[in-house]
């Protein structure tokens, strides 16, 4: 008999209950033990639905990221942190943003908290994890109670329960050294903390563990392997069964590796990499457990069940009771329940399944093998139809978007000018004090601003007053630059619910959700807008926002656009077509509104990629193609401007010191990225590459509510002129400022003005 499980399911709540507990806990209008309830309550909804599964995940929930659960499982606290008083949930909330709840902070040594967590992208996705310190002292003391915690409270729910960990060598591998130090030299006192955590497991009765290691995904060099095999071999005698999981890609040339690897069973990601299953059937031994993720994990299409059963079938038959399925990956990178969806067109949601459709997914595929076709033929016929109905549908394809892309040539991505020539000339329009200061883009979307929009959607409010109230909420943001003395303004973003969602709107294409949030970090969470179809641009989406905003003031007013390849990457994208097509399509759209935003007389251009960097693929050798037409979309959605026109774009939270090279390529005339979490480290790129254009190093950690100091901020723009000239630096936030509150936002800008200032009068 075919079994089924699942890797991990979405903690937010259907209706982001977890978020709203979080904030409010946060701020101090709701105690410790509400919190604490609801994530009882959270759990043990999601253990039923996952009742149908014959293995259900424990250890997934987390109230804020499992890499953090895991740092604290293992006792790997900063040093910072250490001391504090409160419970271990007080310091788990200062690592990962500073501070904990309200009023529970009243010592450390930065604005009433401590530095938070550098926070990262998971992998190729959007979620973002605190990622790990170590030094060469690193201790490591098992506090497993969290996770024995939510084992008991599964099993009272009669949970058929896995635990879930994070394997020690990926832990190890995402984690950062904070004095050089080589990582690989912990992997001993790692696995001692990982040994006595199986073993504690199987003191409590557990039989299965999974162990996710996605590093197998990626390339590594032989220490790397040499720390697979003795990280495996040396945890071969606990007396659990060891699920080793993969997921996010193919496992190629380390087939051979993790199917020799001394663990009962393997989990591949057979979405991604179907490849990898037919050589792994010649690799593993007799024994052992093939677990196959079938079902898409991080989209939301349905899934071709008869397909999979095309393939699966043969499998099931040489396999048995050997084999298993489960989605590709953890279902935390998909919305809850699609039953919610009671607005979304209903042609578009007859096409979709969101986790609780693909747990359903997974049980007529196990019914199919193990009872025959014919026992799920209702649910099978019912999805045939819904897919052949999305194939021939002609809501999906444009004779027009594909000729314009067929037609495309190197032309579109030429700016006319070299960066060279450009800079002055824009330098001469703009006169710009040295070390310039801006913003990102967004300011705090405040509850008038939620309220006029919800007012408008549901047409208790009318669009002339709806307009009414944005401009009100723009002319206030102006006023308020304007009075803090910052260079070039943003008129603030209050129309826009997302960066991509908002351009997504308004893109034909498109359709959008109510309920499809997905977490993104923390309390944050994406409502990711479904791209279903060709992509053409019906009006412009923002000139006429931008245009009064710029009417309110003198100075610089920034048109602020979200690039192509990050609303590829933060939507839900249409499977049948390649992506890099889809991404040219939105090139040309946005080009579009960038061009209407030159004539109608702004100056400055943002086009964010925020999301360039996670979209790489995650082996190296792959990574050529993928840069290749995403710098392309990039070109041709920014140069088809006049060289006094300045192009910035943004790009947050990502690692990219490696395709710095590829970054120069977009010949953006100013880049702004995030620097004050990892404290300048990722300036480390421009030792060795001389970058040629303006950078914004960020001095303020917008993710967290403590407020930079004006030395803090003259400290790190210090340590940015080491590597980058100071005329080519502007000082500006890590990121949009819409998540922040306007009591935290106005003093830190306050900061970082007068930090400018320091800046200029010392130069």
């Amino acid at each position: 008999m075919v079994q089924t499980h699942n890797l991990g399911f979405p903690r937010i709540g259907a209706k982001r209950e977890l978020k709203f507990a979080l904030e409010s806990y946060w701020k101090g209008t709701s105690s410790r033990e509400e919190l604490q309830a609801l994530g009882a309550q959270l759990r043990a909804r999601h253990w039923q639905h996952q009742a149908g599964l014959d293995l259900a995940p424990v250890g997934d929930f987390s109230f804020y990221d499992q890499v953090l659960d895991m740092s604290f499982a293992l006792g790997n606290l900063p040093e910072r942190v250490r001391g504090f008083h409160g419970d271990a949930l007080d310091n788990y909330f200062r690592v990962a943003r500073g501070r904990s709840a309200q009023g529970s902070d009243d010592h450390g040594d930065c604005c009433g908290g401590v530095a938070a967590g550098e926070m990262t992208k998971w992998f190729d996705t959007n979620y973002h994890y605190i990622v790990p310190e170590f030094t060469a002292q690193s201790e490591f003391r098992l506090d497993a109670s969290r996770l024995l915690e939510h084992l008991a409270e599964a099993r009272a729910s009669g949970v058929k329960a896995k635990p879930v960990i994070i394997g020690p060598v990926t832990y190890l591998s995402i984690g950062k050294t904070k004095d050089g130090s080589d990582k690989l030299a912990l992997l001993p006192r790692l696995l001692a903390a990982y040994a006595q955590l199986l073993d504690t497991l199987a003191a409590h009765g557990v039989e299965w563990v999974q162990v996710d290691e996605p590093l197998l995904v990626t390339e590594f060099d032989a220490d790397w392997q040499h720390a697979f095999n003795t990280a495996y071999h040396d945890l071969k005698g606990s007396r659990v069964k060891l699920l080793l999981a993969t997921y996010f890609g193919q496992l190629g040339k380390n087939q051979y590796l993790a199917a020799n690897l001394p663990v009962a069973g393997l989990h591949v990601d057979a979405v991604n990499g179907r490849e990898d299953v037919m050589p792994l059937l010649n690799l593993l031994s007799p024994h052992k457990v093939l677990s196959l993720g079938v079902v898409n994990g991080r989209n939301i299409w349905k899934t071709d069940l008869d397909a999979v059963l095309d393939w699966v079938e043969p499998l099931a038959r040489r396999l048995g009771d050997r084999l298993w399925l489960a989605p590709s990956c953890s279902l935390l990178h998909v919305p809850v329940d699609l039953a919610s969806e009671e607005k979304l067109d209903p042609e578009i949601k007859s096409w979709l399944a969101y986790a609780l459709q693909k747990l359903d997914e997974l049980q007529v595929l196990a019914v199919a093998l193990n009872q025959g076709r014919e026992a799920a033929s209702e649910a099978l016929a019912a999805n045939k139809a819904a897919l052949d109905a999305r194939r021939a549908s002609p809501r999906v394809h444009n004779p027009l978007v594909k000729a314009a892309i067929a037609k495309l040539d190197d032309s579109l991505g030429q700016r006319k000018s070299g960066y060279a020539q450009r800079a002055p000339l824009q330098a001469a329009r703009l006169r710009l004090p040295e070390f310039p200061t801006t913003t990102i883009g967004s300011f705090p979307q405040t509850a008038e601003i939620r309220h006029a929009r919800s007012q408008f959607r549901a047409g208790a409010l009318d669009e002339a007053d709806y307009k009414a109230a944005m401009q009100g909420e723009i002319a206030r943001c102006v006023r308020a630059q304007e009075a803090l003395g910052l260079d070039v303004l943003v008129h603030g973003e209050a129309e826009r619910n997302d960066m991509v969602e908002y351009f997504g709107e308004q893109l034909d294409g498109y359709a959008f959700s109510q309920f499809g949030w997905v977490q993104s970090y923390g309390s944050r969470c994406v409502k990711p807008p479904i791209l279903f179809g060709d992509i053409t641009r019906p009006r412009p989406m923002t000139v006429e926002w931008t245009r009064y905003a710029q009417s309110l003031t003198t100075k610089p007013m920034k048109g602020m656009l979200t690039g192509p390849v990050t609303i590829l990457n933060w939507s839900f994208v249409r499977d049948d077509q390649p992506r890099s097509v889809s991404c040219k399509q939105l090139a040309l759209a946005i080009r579009e509104e960038v061009q209407d935003l030159e004539k109608a007389g702004v100056r400055v251009i943002q086009i964010d990629e925020a999301a360039l960097r996670e979209g790489l693929p995650l082996r190296r050798s792959q990574w050529k193609t993928y840069l290749d037409w995403a710098i392309e979309s990039f070109r041709i959605t920014a140069n088809g401007v006049a060289d006094e026109t300045q192009i910035h774009t943004h790009m947050c939270y990502s690692e990219f010191n490696d395709i710095i090279a590829s970054i120069a390529d977009m010949d953006a005339d100013v880049i702004t990225i995030e620097t004050s979490r990892s404290d300048m480290e990722l300036l480390d790129a421009f030792d060795d590459f001389k970058y040629p254009n303006e950078i914004g190093p960020g001095v303020y950690d917008i993710h967290s509510p403590n407020i930079p100091t004006q030395e803090h901020i003259v400290a790190l723009m210090q340590k940015a002129a080491e590597r980058i000239p100071a005329s080519r630096l502007w000082v500006n936030p890590d990121c949009g400022l819409k998540t922040r509150q306007w009591s935290e936002v106005l003093p830190a800008l306050a900061n970082m003005v007068e930090a400018a200032k320091t800046l200029r009068a010392a130069t």
